[in-house]
């Protein structure tokens, strides 16, 4: 029954369009647009979860797939489907648009309607960007949700929200133009835009490493990858909450998603001779970025620093697979970093959602992430220090919490691939707890210093519930990764196997 039914296109064009009902139906009215905003999100969470429901483990092959012609003359379709690589990133996509709407309940007075549908047609935008099999559909989705969060950071942004929102669409904009061009090229070889198509193109040497840079700029822009990292944290600084949000649970993994849908199966020879490039830049990240963010004073910015040394971790797994397959003559190793790749982009997305939350939460309170005008929080906000201690320890790699299982496969892979390699990951045990615990300490214990912390109230019953939902996500994905590992394994091996299947 559900191969017949088109869910995908429900979980695009269901949020799409009620952003733009909530746009016409709430104008004048913020109750209305609050409950249908709610209301569409919820549906599209639920109506997500037969994809997990109804997914075949034990095939690499794209499943709920639906195609239809779109454009004829240039052999486009409407094509859309899921393996084990994009499945769980569209349901963290819909699971983070319910939070982000629920997030800005009480928070958004102006243009309440606005706002709201905003964020349900970026979501459906942003899943087309993880089902789409047609290039030109995906470059589509890819452009376009830019759209909608120029609008949130450029209305509802801080200070300098002019300036961060034209950098953020720069930046992003010039890296696909390379990815465009790119598709253009192979439809010119081959006639076709189809994504899978592309998989089993033969390329010559000069051409794969054209189209792998090409990739490269498009995707270390997004994920972002050092050295164009520099639009993330002022985006994130103005963005409002929710805007900071689904910059950091899901804009962030397209990058790493495009990696493992375009570069690697496309370009295998291409990866495996600048795969040393990709490496040096994550652990770069790692290091450099997670130093940078020890001397952070603004709650904000240290996270957006943190994310991207995290998301280092997800490049870094995906591509020591060439020196493991080179000195063990095996898979294995490879694919306990491309899992823990994949892994560290889910646990990312729960928890760097839920750490721009808990600054939001402050931030409502006080209207300040400077940390120090915090101290002694805990005295006030048990319950939400609780919650926010929790999220710390996750985002330093605690186990027992998602954020464990990733980084700690990747850590192993990389030794796998050279002793330094792992090495140099491993410091991040250090510099991550340096610079999470620094920020804990002065913001939630010790004296209360500053008489507007001795006015804070904890969190009320909405704010508990976002919490705890993402508390449940975060210690059920630390405990028990196994079925997620589950969902993406047979797709991991076949990507693998197109990685290191020369085209020459």
């Amino acid at each position: 029954m559900l191969s017949s039914y088109p869910i995908l296109s429900t979980l695009i064009w269901l949020p799409i369009i009620g952003g733009l009902l909530v746009l016409f139906a709430g104008r004048n009215n913020d109750a209305a647009a609050k409950w249908l905003s709610l209301a569409t999100a919820m549906a599209t969470f639920i109506l997500s979860l037969p994809l997990w429901a109804g997914f075949d483990t034990a095939t690499a092959s794209m499943q709920f797939v639906e195609k239809v012609e779109w454009i004829p003359a240039f052999n486009i379709y409407y094509h859309l489907g899921v393996d084990g690589l994009s499945m769980p990133l569209v349901l963290l996509t819909t699971f983070t648009q319910v939070l982000v709407i629920a997030s800005a309940w009480d928070v958004i007075k102006d243009r309440v309607e606005q706002y709201m549908g905003a964020f349900l047609i970026m979501g459906g935008l942003m899943t087309g960007v993880f089902v789409a099999l047609d290039s030109i559909l995906f470059y589509v989705f890819w452009e376009a949700l830019l759209i909608p969060m120029f609008i949130v950071i450029g209305k509802w942004g801080g200070p300098r929200r002019v300036y961060a929102t034209l950098k953020f669409f720069l930046y992003t904009f010039f890296g696909s133009v390379f990815m465009l061009v790119s598709f253009l090229y192979m439809f010119y070889l081959s006639g076709s835009f189809s994504i899978l198509d592309m998989h089993t193109m033969q390329l010559g040497m000069t051409a794969q490493t054209l189209i792998f840079l090409a990739f490269l700029i498009a995707f270390a822009v997004k994920i972002p990858m050092f050295p164009v990292h520099t639009w993330l944290p002022d985006a994130h600084v103005e963005a409002p909450t929710a805007g900071s949000v689904v910059l950091a649970a899901i804009m962030l993994k397209m990058g790493g998603y495009g990696f493992v849908r375009f570069s690697l199966p496309i370009t295998p020879d291409a990866s495996m001779a600048l795969d040393w490039l990709v490496i040096g830049l994550s652990l770069i990240a790692i290091v450099y970025i997670g130093i940078v963010a020890l001397v952070q004073s603004d709650m904000k910015k240290l996270v957006a620093y943190s994310s991207i040394s995290h998301m280092g971790f997800v490049t870094l797994g995906m591509f020591v697979l060439y020196d493991i397959v080179q000195n063990t003559g095996s898979l294995q190793g490879a694919q306990l970093g491309m899992e823990g790749a994949m892994v560290q982009m889910i646990s990312h997305g729960f928890i760097s959602g839920a750490m721009f939350l808990a600054i939001g939460v402050l931030y409502d309170r006080m209207h300040t992430r400077e940390i120090s005008a915090y101290s002694g929080v805990v005295n006030k906000m048990p319950w939400f220090v609780m919650f926010a201690v929790l999220f710390s320890m996750a985002n330093v790699g605690l186990p027992g919490t998602s954020g464990f299982v990733g980084e700690f496969m990747v850590i192993l892979s990389a030794f796998k691939a050279n002793l330094w390699f792992g090495t140099i990951a491993a410091l991040t045990l250090i510099i991550g707890a340096a610079y999470t615990l620094w920020m804990v300490k002065r913001v939630f214990f010790g004296p209360i210093t500053n008489e507007n912390v001795e006015n804070l109230t904890d969190l009320n019953k909405r704010e508990f519930a976002i919490m705890a939902t993402l508390a449940v996500a975060v210690v059920v994905l630390g405990v028990y990764p196994g079925p997620l590992m589950e969902v993406m394994h047979t797709s991991v091996e076949n990507l693998l196997v197109q990685a290191t299947t020369s085209k020459l």
